[in-house]
């Protein structure tokens, strides 16, 4: 026998077969790189980790290290049922892919294999939104080291880390959240349910823990953050490529300030309601218009958070609807009462404990469907109608100069 021919065929067999398995581990060992993707806003920076959004950090701070979602049928089995009590061992999250980026948006989109998607936001309290899209999910949120959970209802818990940040995890709808024993907090959201992620520089004040729960109970529909690039490092495009689907979106106007900062001016739109939608028809210095939608008549409340780069004199803001001026509350109770058919809008100014100067607006909507939304600075002696026209679009336009045409004729 030719030993040495026996060898060489046997060395070359297990050659050709080595080849491709080694090729096929290479191929893995990159797949699985590249299925960590990291993302970095103005505001907001994460990454998508295979199960898991890791590191999600709002204005320099990280409350959450890792957040995951997954079916409850799926989380159930999983964990014996245990989910959300001294069981967080076994909870494995569903598989990620990131479908949008900050590149082109002011929002994240992240695609998850069990059904649910989750809308990152790049604005100044970082709001993520987790939709259930019909299926019962689970998300879990796990606090950083040195980060402490406690509940605050059935449906919001808070998070504090040792930095001095909080953050809030709130339920608008079916469903609750829990805290373990080790700190972490789980979400349980029935099918047409959202759970929210709302992050603050430090501690919540009054008005910030009112409008959590307005979240919560459905009053406040959607939240408007007028932002400018000198708010913080770099410039965020408020383009929205999630409008078509119905997920929370961000959209910006051309204004005609030639200034740079005015040039980077951005609106992002966060919706907590199926039925609503917000178009950002313009967004300049003293001037914010916007079309609020919804399919059903019933009042609510729209809150938008102004920067002062974004826009001037905001705590002296005047709001209008329907080209007619809202009035101005003295409390959350008046603008709640407000939306329960109330004679006119009304809308609340208040302070924010934001890590940039800023102002929330907070407008109690009488009734829908369609409501243009107006907001002028009332830093240039009260002119409102004329020059800024309150109100969004064409049409709220004409009924803004009629009116400045009948105050003229009744001061003359």
């Amino acid at each position: 026998m030719n030993w040495k021919a026996l060898v060489v065929a046997v060395t070359l067999v297990v050659s050709a077969v080595g080849t491709p398995v080694a090729a096929a581990a290479t191929t893995n060992a990159a797949s699985g790189q590249s299925s960590a993707q990291a993302q970095s806003g103005t505001y907001v920076s994460f990454e998508t980790a295979d199960s898991a959004v890791v590191d999600y950090t709002v204005n320099g701070k990280t409350v959450v290290d890792r957040l995951s979602v997954q079916s409850t049928s799926e989380a159930k089995s999983q964990t014996g049922g245990e989910l959300g009590l001294s069981g967080d061992a076994g909870f494995s999250g569903a598989g990620l892919s990131l479908a949008s980026s900050f590149d082109a948006s002011t929002s994240a989109t992240i695609q998850s294999e069990s059904g649910a998607e989750l809308v990152a936001h790049d604005n100044d309290r970082g709001i993520v939104v987790v939709k259930a899209n019909g299926e019962s999910h689970v998300a879990r949120f796990n606090s950083s080291d040195g980060s402490e959970a406690e509940q605050a209802s059935e449906k919001r818990a808070v998070i504090t880390s040792d930095d001095g940040a909080t953050a809030t995890v709130i339920v608008v709808g079916d469903g609750n959240v829990t805290v373990s024993d080790g700190g972490n907090v789980t979400a349980m959201a029935e099918e047409n349910s959202r759970v929210v992620y709302r992050q603050y520089e430090g501690e919540r004040n009054d008005s910030e823990k009112q409008q959590e729960r307005m979240i919560a109970n459905g009053t406040a529909v959607a939240e408007v953050y007028v932002q400018a690039a000198g708010d913080a490092a770099s410039d965020a495009d408020a383009d929205d490529s999630d409008d078509s689907d119905s997920t929370p979106t961000a959209t910006d106007s051309p204004t005609e300030d030639s200034s740079e900062e005015a040039k980077e001016r951005s609106a992002d739109v966060v919706r907590y309601s199926e039925d609503t939608t917000v178009e950002v028809t313009e967004n300049a210095a003293g001037t914010f218009n916007a079309t609020v939608e919804r399919s059903q008549s019933e009042g609510k409340v729209v809150i938008m958070s102004v920067s002062e780069a974004a826009f001037e004199n905001a705590e002296d803001a005047e709001v209008y609807v329907d080209g007619e001026a809202a009035a101005e509350a003295s409390s959350y109770s008046e603008v709640q009462s407000a939306t329960n058919d109330g004679e006119t809008s009304k809308y609340l100014v208040r302070s924010s404990s934001s890590a940039q100067a800023s102002t929330d607006v907070v407008v109690g909507i009488n009734h829908f469907s369609a409501r243009e939304v107006s907001m002028q600075s009332g830093g240039d002696g009260g002119g409102a109608i004329s020059g800024g026209q309150p109100g969004f679009g064409a049409g709220v336009a004409v009924i803004a100069l009629v009116g400045a045409a009948l105050l003229a004729r009744r001061q003359a």
